[in-house]
This record gives C-alpha cells, structure tokens and sequence, in this order.
C-alpha cells in the first residue's frame, strides 16, 4: 500500500473491499466519509455525528464519541472503526480492538494535516479521486490564507465553563487560528493527548490574561451563547477585552469541513 494508507498510530492499512462496513466515532470523519461518497458503506456513527444533516439520520447511533455503546457497534459487524486520539479514549478503543478488524487511528493538528487525512481515508476505501477533489479544494483555501494579511492579536479561545477550559498551541483550533496571525493564550503546549492539550484556568491566577486582546466563545463542545458573551463582559477581570461568540464546528472540524472552516475564519477575522 502507499505511505498515504499510514494511520496516526503508525498501522499501514490495506485496501477496504466493497463491502466494507465502516463506524466512525468522530463527527467531522463521519461528515468526510459522507464527502468521499462513502454512504452506503457507514453502518455506524455517534448521536454528535450530526452532518451532513439530510443524510447522516440514517446512520445507527452507538452513543457519543466517550460514552460508546460497545455492544450497539458489535451488533453492527464493522470491518473498520475510526477514531481519533483527542476525541476517543484509548481504553474505549483497545475494547472495540478485540472485535474490529481494522481500526483506524486519526490526528490532525494543523489545516495542512487534512491533506494527508484525505488521502489515508481515500486510499483505504478506494476514493483516491474524491480524496484528490478535497485536498484540491483545501490547497486553494490554504492558499488564499497565505496571500491574506492580519494584524497579530493574543486571543483566549474558550471551550467549556465550570470549569473554563481552553486550548494549547500545539491543538487543531490553534493552528486554525494562527492561519489569521491569531496567537493563543496561555502559552502552552499539551503533547499528545496530554491533559494540558485542554487545560483548565482560573481568571484569578492567569498570570497572562493581560496580554489577552480577544476572547473567542466558542459554540462547541460547550454551547456558549450570547447570554455568556454578555455575562462575561460584565466581568471587571476581562475588562477592555473584546468577547464574542465563534463558530466552533468552523474552527475545530477538520476533514471536509476545513476546507468551508478556513473561508469562515478569513471572513470572520476581516469583518472584525
């Protein structure tokens, strides 16, 4: 097989028949199988696994992307699970490991990664065509990125409250953000699948919080809302800092949805 049939976890895969019977526990993946054509053969997916709307309905639920329902999956027979290191969690897949054939292991952390996503998934399932397509698509995306000018801005990136969670620099969501000169703060990289990747923080000890010009809510996973953006305003700690809510499927689905997520944040840090 190609270096492109080379998963994240360093297992080279062979070529899928047509029958395969695909589960993917990873919403964007789900929607990017959808993308290469793959409908007939997706047996399975998560209750967030929610796009393309009019045609993932279909698809058997087998719980959420951690609470998965071992057993819905067995019933299903899969030939491949997908899955991904930030989004599974490892004990969860070893079990599926036992009675899935092929299970393959996903983690982009840049825009450019979708390129070889692509081709890992299209390799495997015989859409080397559709796979092109995409990281055609994607290339003129990341081109127009690199031909734009932003000024450079600090911006906190909010993912979850109670507690408040942001992300490392070394995650997807940043290196999004950096494609429009936005640095996120803290400075901190989380390894992979650390627990820093998604640190928590307190306003009161965040030494760094001054140098935050920005604070992006985003609408996934947590949902944050404009009743947050204002409740946060009133904030004396956050004071002079501009809050406002961010798309967070634009800024954090890789796969198919970057090429779509990468025009969404160019228009978003333009008209702001």
């Amino acid at each position: 097989m190609p270096p492109a049939a080379l998963d994240a976890a360093g297992v080279r895969h062979t070529r899928a028949g047509a029958d395969a019977r695909i589960v993917s526990l990873v919403p964007s993946i789900t929607e990017t199988l959808f993308a290469l054509g793959l409908e007939r053969q997706i047996v399975g997916r998560t209750g967030f696994c929610v796009h393309p709307r009019d045609k993932v309905q279909a698809v058997r639920k087998v719980g959420g992307t951690k609470a998965v329902k071992l057993d819905a999956i067995r019933a299903l027979g899969p030939t491949h699970l997908i899955v991904n290191i930030d989004e599974n969690e490892r004990e969860t897949v070893d079990q599926l490991r036992a009675f899935v054939p092929h299970v393959v292991v996903t983690h982009p952390l840049t825009p450019r990664d979708n390129l070889a996503l692509y081709a890992l998934l299209g390799a495997i399932f015989g859409r080397e065509h559709e796979a092109r397509r995409l990281g055609d698509a994607l290339e003129a995306r990341l081109q127009e990125a690199a031909a734009s000018s932003f000024a450079a801005q600090n911006v906190l990136y909010l993912i979850w409250r109670e507690p408040w969670m942001t992300v490392a620099r070394d995650t997807y969501i940043a290196a999004m953000l950096r494609l429009v000169n936005w640095q996120t703060l803290p400075d901190l990289q989380g390894g992979v699948a650390g627990a820093t990747r998604y640190p928590a923080l307190d306003f009161d000890d965040a030494r760094w919080l001054a140098q935050v010009e920005r604070i992006l809510l985003s609408t996934e996973p947590y949902r944050f809302t404009s009743a947050h953006r204002d409740a946060l305003g009133r904030d004396p700690r956050l004071a002079g800092k501009r809050i406002e809510l961010i798309d967070g499927e634009m800024t954090s689905w890789y796969g198919v949805r970057a090429i779509e997520g990468i025009g969404y944040l160019l228009r978003y840090a333009a008209g702001t």
